[in-house]
């Protein structure tokens, strides 16, 4: 049988996109799209999580035949064990990159921070009072040292559990402590995890997955929430900031240089030197108009929410923005970033720059970024794309005209100065519109695109449902990109698509219906939220009583897993776009989806088809409200103090 003729069209939904990868196809450029269709049968074993390469009696797979491997595992054991080390690994991710930022925040405090500087006092004496630092008749450079320090103890604690998770609901606290699952030192749990899946060790599926929701909340009340703290103290809390988004931020007669991985210490000294005058100088010297900087993936959104740095694409995109021709670097760090990268480069001038040790790519040039020297690096690595300039060839130019408006970077201060200006910065005005229903609940969707499902459209399906049912989105990684391409993160989407009561809400506040909240890292920030709306008060004493829900719709990521696993154990339902790879044990699933719920009141939801996930968010958000007693229609009242005090729900 001849094989199904290349459409562009089956594999991606927006226009800029579809131009490139049909470019690519006629150039006979290899993208993840072809390399997704060779992988076409793909291993069921796998899938299911029933194959076992822990030992090398193996591998084992798990059939009816062979209902147990070598060692007599059985299908629960391995698929537990397997679930567990993913979450390891999302874990391990996320909190290596906060390591990385506590050690610049603690060299910034000794005075070495190589032009680094705190940059947010005000966030630093904050965190300082949360971990109980006396920060009271002390410079912000010896306050700066004590957080470090604790931080750093935060990743080596052998006997204490996190300090991190005093930040949620006293009641989720106690959640975690009669279940057993606070989690000691990040290192630690992360150690620990391995050494429970080798063979021979732990082999109790029950007692693997308590273990994954251990590790998993090392990370979004760990690792993850320390990134973020730090990142706000040494780059600045986000604040609204309007920008553009797609591939045609790339500029026809500029010098465009993209910036793709995770880490914001690079990318953040590269703003600051692609706006140093001289360089723009020698940009101009060469022969371009300037020079445009832009992101793909998490540093895209990194950059955005502080600087207002256009989002050129996501994860998927990667590739596809090297094959406009109009690319003279592209600079990358970790996470994320496709080995593939300087095969597509090959067949263009670009150069691929590898800037991490840790993160080396064949076929790359590596230069180091020395973050000692952090501004001399950053510059050293425009005036490469500079002097590449001249090797562009116009012929194999072809950028696409779409891009669209997007207002980024709404951290939760930022949230609750919208919501109260200066002196009543609050979160009461949204819980008000909850409780009334103008607002039916929130929902975080977050994760990466998977070439599995046709790129960006479940997002945008569900986002744009959700949207119309009243349902505020907060987003997070390549889930918020789609959104800002598709437009939904202008004020004027919720004139456009917003049903009666979210519009009246955004329209009041002047704010989109769809919230940029940041990098992957940043789901810690919804976190954050969640437990800003329990403090508010009147919808419940713990999140698992909040009209809330998370999504990972196109997730592809072991860090998708851990960011999952760290909801359902904060008590949010999450909704899976595609199942974990578990479904080879019966037992492992039936917990993960539904058992939990008697321990977290919160579980996972397989919904592939984004229609059906609208349904099902609904559904949860409308049980969430009827438990509290405000699923009913609700006389408009302006409340004072005495009318909130008395407030029954």
């Amino acid at each position: 049988m001849a094989s199904k003729p290349f459409n562009p069209s089956d594999f991606v939904s927006d226009p800029a996109s579809l131009q490139v990868l049909g470019k690519a196809s006629s150039e006979c450029i290899e993208t993840c799209y072809d390399r997704m269709d060779l992988q076409k049968n793909q291993c069921k074993f796998g899938k299911t999580g029933i194959c076992c390469r822990i030992c090398h009696m193996g591998p084992c797979r798990i059939t009816k035949k062979a209902p147990r491997s070598v060692c007599g595992a059985d299908a629960d054991t391995i698929v537990a064990r397997n679930y567990l080390r993913e979450v390891v690994g999302g874990c391990a991710a996320h909190s290596d990159h906060g390591r990385h930022l506590v050690l610049r925040l603690k060299k910034v405090a000794l005075g070495e921070g190589g032009g680094y500087e705190i940059k947010d006092e005000k966030a630093l004496r904050k965190a300082a009072t949360d971990y109980g630092v006396i920060d009271s008749d002390r410079s912000k450079e010896e306050i700066a040292l004590d957080l470090a320090n604790l931080f750093l103890e935060e990743f080596m604690l052998q006997e204490s559990t996190l300090r991190t998770l005093q930040l949620a609901p006293l009641k989720q606290q106690n959640v975690w402590k009669q279940t057993g699952v606070e989690p000691l030192g990040i290192d630690r749990m992360a150690v620990e995890s391995m050494h429970r899946t080798t063979m021979g060790v732990d082999h109790d599926y029950h007692n693997l997955i308590l273990q994954a929701f251990r590790t998993s909340l090392a990370d979004g009340w760990g690792g993850s929430r320390i990134a973020m703290i730090v990142s706000d103290i040494l780059f600045g809390s986000p604040s609204p900031v309007k920008s553009d988004a797609n591939l045609g931020v790339l500029g026809d007669n500029t010098v465009n240089i993209l910036v793709h991985g995770h880490e914001p210490e690079l990318s953040e000294m590269l703003t600051v030197a692609a706006s140093d005058p001289k360089i723009v100088d020698k940009a101009k010297a060469a022969g371009a108009e300037g020079i445009t900087l832009a992101g793909i993936c998490c540093t895209a959104n990194e950059i955005l929410m502080r600087h207002g740095i256009p989002l050129a694409g996501s994860f998927l995109q990667q590739e596809l923005a090297i094959v406009t021709g109009a690319v003279e670097v592209m600079i990358i760090d970790v996470q994320c970033c496709m080995p593939s990268l300087p095969e597509v480069a090959s067949a263009y001038h670009t150069e691929i720059i590898s800037t991490t040790d840790m993160a080396k790519t064949a076929g790359a040039t590596h230069l180091a970024f020395d973050s000692d020297k952090a501004i001399d690096s950053a510059k050293m690595l425009i005036e490469r794309a500079i002097d590449n300039y001249k090797n562009r060839d116009p012929a194999k130019v072809a950028i696409p005209s779409e891009q669209s408006p997007v207002i980024g970077g709404f951290s939760v201060d930022a949230i609750k100065y919208m919501l109260g200006g200066t002196f009543r910065a609050s979160f009461r005005p949204l819980n008000d519109a909850i409780i009334a229903g103008r607002i039916k609940g929130v929902a975080g969707i977050v994760g990466c695109n998977n070439p599995k499902t046709k790129t960006d459209s479940y997002i945008n399906t569900l986002t744009r449902e959700l949207v119309r049912q009243n349902v505020l989105v907060l987003k997070t990684g390549c889930a918020a990109v789609a959104s800002a391409k598709e437009g939904m993160m202008r004020p004027e989407a919720a004139l456009e698509e917003a049903g009666e009561g979210l519009k009246e809400v955004c329209e009041a506040v002047g704010m989109p219906p769809v919230l940029h909240m940041g990098s992957c890292v940043d789901n810690s920030r919804i976190l954050e939220a969640a437990a800003e709306i329990v403090s508010e008060g009147g919808l419940g004493d713990d999140m698992s009583q909040l009209p809330a829900v998370g999504v990972a719709p196109e997730w592809m990521s072991e860090k998708a897993v851990a960011i999952g696993t760290y909801f359902v154990a904060s008590g949010i339902d999450v909704i899976l776009g595609q199942p974990f790879a578990v479904g080879g044990s019966d037992n492992v699933k039936k917990y993960l989806n539904e058992e939990a719920a008697q321990q977290f009141g919160a579980t996972f939801h397989d919904c592939e088809d984004p229609h059906q996930a609208a349904t099902k968010i609904i559904e949860i958000l409308d049980n969430a409200r009827e438990k509290l007693g405000i699923n009913k229609k609700q006389e408009r009242k302006l409340y004072d103090m005495k009318d909130r005090r008395e407030l029954d729900v």
